[in-house]
């Protein structure tokens, strides 16, 4: 079985790939090519970044004209990531909350 949320984070820890993200959100689809114009590494580099956030589930190839590759967000990709850590905030704010109510407990009394 593979770890479908691990694969998400493991392609967001880097950094070059989640200015690639932050670019498809920005400008809703890109290209090797102009991913090349915007980042200091080789198109081979480039395309080695796409292909780990595709293997992450989290872009594919995007309908377009003439020769040249697009690349999108998958549909909901960030999604499961998104709810991890929104579940994972929850629970901190619950702990603190707990801790909180604990100290002030024990000061007032």
């Amino acid at each position: 079985m593979t770890d479908a949320l691990g694969s998400v984070f493991a392609a967001l820890a880097d950094p070059t790939r989640r200015v690639m993200v932050e670019t498809l959100l920005r400008d809703g689809t890109t290209s090797v090519p102009a991913l090349t114009e915007a980042l200091p590494m080789s198109r081979q580099a480039i395309a080695k970044h796409l292909a780990v956030l595709d293997d992450a589930g989290l872009v594919e190839r995007a309908p377009a004209g003439g020769r040249e590759v697009r690349y999108r967000l998958s549909e909901g990709a960030l999604e499961p990531a998104a709810t991890w850590l929104a579940a994972a905030d929850a629970a901190w704010d619950g702990r603190l909350a707990r801790l909180k109510e604990t100290v002030e407990r024990g000061t007032s009394g």
